[in-house]
C-alpha cells in the first residue's frame, strides 16, 4: 500500500486534499489523481501527455535522461548485440527469453503462420498499383480481423498467445505483398525453410522461382551481415513504451474493438512524418542535400532561428541523451560500410552531418544528437531497400510491442475506456 502522500491546497476555498504517491520500480513515482476530479471538481490539463502515467505497465522503460531502454529489464544493447528479433518478440509476450527449444518451437510456428488466406491476397487486387506498402498494409490489417473474428473473444492464455503470433508472423508478409503490389509484381510466398527476417527480405527481392535481384553493388544473394542488420533494426523497434502509436493501439482496445483493429489504428497513426514516417524523411531530406559540399550551408540554416529548416533524425522527444538504439545502429552503419563496400554520396553527406552535429556547441548544448531514425534511414538504404518501405519494416519490429501492450491493457482489471477530458474555451 501507499505510504507516501501529495498534499494540495486551494487557495481560494482553504479545502486541502491528499493523493498517494505509487512507487514504480524504476523512473519517476507518480500521483495517484484518480479520484481528483470527483474531489475538486476541476480537470488536470496537460497536453500531449507529457506529465501523465496512463497506465501500469512491466513492458518497457526508458531513461531518457540517462540514454537507457529495457524489455522485461534486460538492456537493449544485450537484447541487439546477443540475441535475435524473434527471441525479443518470445520476451516480451512471456516475460523471459525461451530457452533452446521453445525457441526452436516458437520459430517454427511463426514460419507456418506466415501465409496468407488466398481470399486476403485477393485484397490487394482492389488498390491502385502505386498504393503506398503503408495504406495497403493497414487495409489489410484491417481485413485480417474478418478473417479471425474469434479473437475477438479471448478468453484464456493460448488463445493471447495465438492472436499474437499470428499477426506477428503474418505482417512481414502483408508488408511485402503491399511492396510488390506497389510495383505492379508477382507475389514471393512465404518459405517455411527460411528464418523470420531472411524469409522478409527475400519476399521483397526474389522473382519467381527463387531467382534474386542482382544489385549495383554486384552481390545478389541475401548476406548475412544483411540479415542481422535488419533483424536489429526490428529488435530495436519491438516497442518503446507508450509512445503515440502504442496510446492509440491501448485507446482502441479500450473500446473492445478486435485486435487486428487496433493494430490497423497503430499502423495509421505510425505512418505520420512525426512518428514512424521519420525515418523516410531523413534520406528525403539527405537528397535534398544532394552533395558534401552543401552540409555546411544547411547546418547554418538548421541554426538559425528566423529559417523553418529543420535537420531531419536529430534530438528525440524522451531521450534527452544519445537514444541508445542509435548508439548501436552506429555502429552496425559502419559495419554495413565495409562489409558491403558501401561508398556512396548519400552516405558520405549523412557522415558529414553527423561529424559536424557532434561536434558543434549548437547541437551539443541542446542535445540534438542523431536519433534512431537518422541510422535506421542510412542503413535501410544501405541494405537496398527503398524509402516507401521504411515505415512498413518499423511496423514489422513495432508489432510485438503493440499486441504485448494491448494483452496487458486487456489483462488489466482496472482498465477503463480512455475519455480525455478539455479545456473549453468556445461560446
Amino acid at each position: 500500500m501507499p505510504t507516501n502522500t501529495f498534499s494540495l491546497t486551494n487557495n481560494q476555498t482553504g479545502e486541502s486534499y491528499k493523493y498517494n504517491i505509487l512507487e514504480g520500480t524504476r523512473g519517476p513515482s507518480v500521483l495517484d489523481i484518480r479520484t481528483f476530479f470527483a474531489d475538486t471538481g476541476m480537470f488536470t490539463y496537460d497536453p500531449g501527455f507529457t506529465a501523465t502515467a496512463a497506465c501500469e505497465s512491466t513492458i518497457t522503460f526508458i531513461d531518457g535522461k540517462k540514454g537507457e531502454l529495457r524489455y522485461r529489464g534486460i538492456a537493449i544493447e544485450d537484447l541487439a548485440k546477443h540475441h535475435t528479433y524473434l527471441e525479443t518478440c518470445y520476451l516480451l509476450l512471456n516475460k523471459q527469453l525461451p530457452n533452446k527449444e521453445e525457441l526452436q518451437n516458437f520459430d517454427l510456428e511463426i514460419r507456418h503462420r506466415a501465409y496468407l488466406h488466398k481470399g486476403l491476397q485477393k485484397l490487394f487486387d482492389a488498390f491502385p498499383d502505386n498504393a503506398h506498402p503503408m495504406a495497403t498494409l493497414s487495409a489489410a490489417v484491417t481485413a485480417l480481423a474478418s478473417f479471425y473474428n474469434e479473437h475477438l473473444d479471448i478468453e484464456n492464455e493460448d488463445e493471447y498467445l495465438e492472436m499474437a503470433h499470428r499477426i506477428i508472423a503474418k505482417m512481414p508478409t502483408i508488408a511485402a505483398f503491399s511492396y510488390r503490389h506497389s510495383l505492379g509484381i508477382p507475389f514471393i510466398e512465404p518459405n517455411i525453410d527460411l528464418s523470420f527476417t531472411k524469409n522478409f527480405l527475400t519476399m521483397m527481392r526474389a522473382y519467381p522461382g527463387g531467382k534474386m535481384h542482382l544489385y549495383a553493388n554486384g552481390h545478389e544473394e541475401i548476406k548475412d551481415v544483411e540479415v542481422r542488420a535488419l533483424d536489429t533494426i526490428f529488435t530495436l523497434h519491438a516497442d518503446h513504451e507508450q509512445n503515440a502509436s502504442t496510446t492509440v493501439v491501448r485507446g482502441v482496445a479500450s473500446t473492445g474493438a478486435h485486435p487486428y483493429m487496433a493494430i490497423s489504428s497503430g499502423i495509421a497513426a505510425l505512418w505520420g512524418r512525426a512518428h514512424g514516417g521519420a525515418n523516410e524523411s531523413v534520406i528525403a531530406q539527405l537528397e535534398y542535400i544532394a552533395s558534401v559540399d552543401k552540409v555546411e550551408a544547411f547546418i547554418e540554416k538548421a541554426k538559425d532561428p528566423n529559417d523553418d529548416f529543420r535537420l531531419m533524425g536529430f534530438g528525440h522527444r524522451v531521450y534527452k541523451n544519445f537514444d541508445p538504439r542509435a548508439s548501436i545502429l552506429k555502429s552496425l552503419q559502419d559495419e554495413l560500410h565495409d562489409a558491403l563496400n558501401l561508398d556512396t554520396e548519400l552516405m558520405a553527406i549523412a557522415r558529414k552531418i553527423e561529424e559536424i552535429a557532434l561536434n558543434d556547441e549548437y547541437f551539443i548544448s541542446r542535445k540534438l544528437y542523431p536519433n534512431i531514425d537518422f541510422y535506421t534511414g542510412i542503413i535501410l538504404t544501405a541494405l537496398q531497400i527503398p524509402k516507401s518501405m521504411f515505415t512498413p519494416i518499423f511496423v514489422i519490429g513495432r508489432t510485438v510491442g503493440w499486441i504485448t501492450q494491448w494483452i496487458e491493457f486487456k489483462k488489466d482489471k482496472t482498465s477503463k475506456i480512455a475519455r480525455p477530458r478539455q479545456l473549453y474555451r468556445g461560446k
